[in-house]
């Protein structure tokens, strides 16, 4: 059996608890060294087999699978955050099915949200957004036509940009050409909840400058939106002349 298994943002005990006792089970664990914290690991047997998948390719993760499962072995496919989001797992998934291994997922917390709670934001305020975008800029792996940032960019909605932080200036001519503008509030959420976290203020204007000044080109999320800002409009569902299938309102 081979268990994917989120592990979280950053800070050790922000995996799940069905996550760590996954951990404290298994007998092989295969985790992304590049980016999941390896205090995490703590949670393992002492005799449990590890390996770091940022030194290994798609073959040789898929091999040591087949092999621990040919032994009844337990494996945990060790992700960061969660693994629905931008993980590289639907090519291991098939893979498995292919061989015939049964396998579950069990999600986590992602950046994105322990970033919002460094920030101690809410990506959606009535008046302001009610849609979070995630995607990323183009790189070395292109993103599909249609989802160009520009294009994303004019809805103006809260954005969340992964595996961005070391091309901020592509990202800001492009945030420009959208909707938002150089007012825009924006920030840079460096490994958000591990104890280096480091959470940078400004706006669409200054992005690129924050990033160089701060020497951040990677492992961190971009937020832009005018939900960092101050002005929004209190929530209906507490409002006191709003009637709720719970309350009448006054």
């Amino acid at each position: 059996m081979v268990h994917f298994v989120g592990a979280g943002s950053g800070a050790p005990d922000l995996i799940t608890v069905r996550g760590m006792r996954l951990l404290q089970e298994a007998d092989v664990v295969i985790y992304a060294g590049s980016l999941v914290n390896p205090a995490l690991l703590e949670y393992c047997k002492e005799d449990t087999e590890i390996h770091d998948s940022a030194r290994m390719h798609l073959e040789e993760v898929l091999a040591v699978m087949k092999r621990a499962e040919s032994e009844g072995k337990t494996t945990v496919r060790l992700h960061t955050g969660d693994p629905s989001i931008y993980g590289a797992i639907r090519e291991q998934m098939d893979a498995l099915r292919e061989c015939g291994i049964a396998f579950d997922i069990c999600p986590g917390v992602s950046s994105m949200y322990a970033a919002a709670a460094a920030l101690q934001v809410e990506y959606t305020l009535p008046e302001v957004s009610q849609t979070v975008i995630i995607s990323r800029a183009a790189g070395r792996t292109p993103v599909p036509e249609k989802e160009d940032l520009p294009k994303l960019a004019a809805i103006g909605a809260t954005l969340v940009l992964f595996l961005s932080a070391g091309q901020t200036a592509q990202v800001q001519k492009a945030l420009l050409q959208g909707a938002y503008t150089e007012a825009t509030p924006c920030a840079i959420v460096y490994k958000a909840s591990w104890p280096e976290e480091k959470i940078l203020r400004g706006t669409v204007g200054t992005l690129p400058e924050m990033a160089e000044q701060n020497g951040i080109t990677q492992t961190a999320l971009i937020v832009v939106g005018d939900v960092l800002g101050n002005d929004y409009a209190l929530s209906k569902l507490y409002d006191k002349h709003f009637t709720t299938g719970y309350r009448k309102g006054e």
